[in-house]
């Protein structure tokens, strides 16, 4: 059976995990920082493990993109 993608809040700490982010990029150059992202995401998207649901995330990403929400 597949999962769907999880919408509801979860994470209990978020401030924590939001600084630990941005930290994440501290000192690197641009191209260091998207290589840090993109490989931040691949590890989590191995992690969660279904393809059906990293692509319905992926599509939602991508439908905010224009909407003006952040």
């Amino acid at each position: 059976m597949m999962n769907a993608l999880r919408l509801e809040a979860r994470l209990s700490d978020h401030d924590r995990l939001y600084d630990a982010f941005i930290r994440m990029h501290d000192g690197l150059s641009e191209a260091e920082s998207q290589k840090a992202s993109a490989k931040l995401v691949l590890l989590l998207a191995n992690h969660i493990g279904e393809p059906e649901v990293i692509l319905e995330a992926i599509e939602r990403v991508r439908a905010d993109m224009g909407d003006g929400s952040d």
